[in-house]
């Protein structure tokens, strides 16, 4: 299983990012348990999750992130995983928050449900905009230096904020972001090709798209209104049912067509293709879905099929 660095990390990770979203919501502890089992047997070894999974279900989440725990202590491999989590989204309790405060309690909590010592990737999950980028950086520096989170990374911050946060991280020696993740898939280009690509190749990033299916748009699953009751997450993806989304599921049908593959398989080969992509972040809730992200990997798409997924994709 080839692997790749996260930047500025002794990290080696998979090209391929388990969302761990799913555990807990549309998986069972037993079927989590399942589906991490096959998705280690693979070779895969990046697992993403946050403290607040699945909250929409309970409310204050934390479902995720014990079952990762428990599969862990249940297997004994934790040192064959690198695991990310996330610090700052709201709850029913309380609104986004990366104060300091916040944090230190949060990682502490989030290191007792995964029932380990420590974070290798921890992320600024969403921005509360109002706390500086100085006290948040110096709460990752305290948990860093207490070997409780190895390094840091950012989700949702604007880019003014990133760029803050790095001007913030050299004066003040405070750690920096090693790694990015943006909502980023063939349907959605736009925000990340035209806001963040050029701070990331500033700041020599590695970048994990979240949505890299576009909550399953990309599978090819839904073409119709009709299919928009196929799934739990299916009304998420009616805003793609227009000219520009069904065209690149045309796109997608015709590459997939012409390797003998899968149209996930070739949304996710497609954002592996693409500069400083390190592991695109997606789940699966099966064996058979599994394999089309495993394919992802060792597909090459040639210069045609990335026109053509290119030109669809405008």
């Amino acid at each position: 299983m080839k692997k790749v660095n996260i930047a500025h990390t002794d990290l080696e990770v998979s090209r391929i990012n388990f969302g761990g979203n799913v555990f807990g919501w549309t998986l069972d502890e037993k079927q989590s348990f399942e589906i991490l089992d096959e998705f280690l047997a693979a070779g895969f070894n990046f697992i993403d999750t946050a403290d607040t999974y699945s909250w929409w279900v309970n409310g204050v989440g934390g479902q995720s992130e014990t079952i990762i725990g428990k599969w862990i202590k249940a297997r004994n491999n934790r040192d064959q995983l690198v695991i990310a989590t996330k610090v700052g989204s709201e709850t029913k309790e309380h609104p986004n928050d990366i104060s300091k405060e916040h944090i230190l309690k949060s990682a502490d909590e989030s290191l007792q449900r995964l029932q380990t010592d420590y974070i290798d990737l921890y992320y600024t999950h969403f921005d509360d905009e109002v706390t500086p980028v100085e006290e948040t950086l110096s709460a990752y520096d305290q948990i860093i230096k207490e070997g409780k989170v190895r390094y840091i990374a950012a989700s949702n911050l604007s880019p003014e904020r990133l760029e803050a946060s790095f001007k913030a991280s050299e004066e003040n020696n405070l750690p920096k972001y090693v790694a990015l993740q943006p909502h980023y898939n063939l349907v959605e280009r736009g925000n990340y090709e035209t806001k963040y690509a050029s701070l990331v190749e500033k700041y020599g990033l590695s970048v994990m798209p979240y949505y890299s299916l576009a909550s399953g748009f990309l599978t090819g699953k839904y073409r119709s209104e009709d299919d928009l009751g196929k799934s739990i997450r299916g009304e998420g993806v009616r805003q793609y049912l227009n000219n520009k989304g069904l065209g690149v599921i045309k796109a997608l049908d015709t590459v997939s067509e012409k390797h003998n593959s899968k149209p996930a398989t070739v949304a996710l080969a497609w954002l592996l293709a693409k500069p400083h992509i390190a592991a695109p972040i997606v789940s699966a809730t099966s064996k058979h879905q599994l394999q089309t992200l495993f394919d992802a990997p060792k597909l090459n798409l040639d210069a045609e099929d990335l026109e053509l997924l290119e030109n669809a994709s405008k």
